[in-house]
């Protein structure tokens, strides 16, 4: 793989309560400078990475119902339009975990459906947070994902008690099928990890540690 491609697969995530302008600032020079395909962020500073990246063709890629799903579909609605309306590309939205876990199956895919329609054509990445489901629950998370109209299905916010695994990504490969792209998210540190997600079938990459990933690739090829 070209350092190129790899790069393409990343959106350099910065999703701490505490960042400020000057870290969405050094994010937004580091996806520029190695050529991520986009930032991925809190709502509030959507304008901010719009401004930065103009032009630039990199992505910004903004959050709803983030990290736990339990908000109102109502609620993660006004988020994803709230974000597209200030210019961001896509929408990484969490599953409402609680619902999917007592088998409320019509309201996870009808709220997606919802997201999905405010997004208007955007990409919806549906959030799974694999770690707290068992085999059966990826599953069933993953066919209504796809079911609602979901352009990716994502295995992790990166703030429950695990991220993304090869198994699960292979997993999410697997029963998503031609319906939906897989992301892997969590946990992802180094190159071999970044090598390993892609390899099972991820599609894009959700790493707030793309620069270092980048940085070891261009030292070992």
């Amino acid at each position: 793989m070209e350092l190129n491609d790899l790069a393409s697969y990343i959106d350099h995530t910065l999703l701490r309560q505490d960042a400020v302008a000057r870290d969405i600032e050094t994010l937004c020079a580091e996806a520029r400078e190695n050529g991520f395909f986009g930032v991925c962020i809190h709502g509030s500073w959507v304008p901010c990475a719009c401004r930065l990246l103009s032009g630039t063709g990199i992505a910004v890629v903004s959050v709803a119902g983030f990290p736990l799903g339990a908000a109102s579909t109502e609620a993660k609605c006004f988020e994803t339009g709230s974000a597209m309306d200030k210019g961001a590309a896509e929408i990484d939205v969490v599953l409402n975990i609680g619902r999917l876990k007592q088998g409320d199956d019509a309201y996870v895919e009808r709220e997606l459906r919802e997201i999905v329609r405010v997004a208007d054509g955007k990409p919806v990445k549906a959030i799974l947070e694999t770690c707290l489901l068992n085999r059966e629950e990826k599953k069933r998370a993953c066919r209504l994902a796809v079911a609602g109209g979901a352009a990716f299905v994502k295995t992790s916010t990166g703030f429950a008690s695990g991220g993304a695994t090869v198994a699960d990504v292979k997993l999410l490969r697997a029963c998503a099928g031609s319906g939906a792209a897989v992301k892997a998210s969590g946990g992802i540190r180094d190159t071999a990890t970044a090598m390993a997600m892609i390899a099972a079938g991820a599609e894009r990459l959700g790493t707030s540690s793309g620069v270092a990933i980048i940085k070891k690739y261009r030292r070992e090829t």
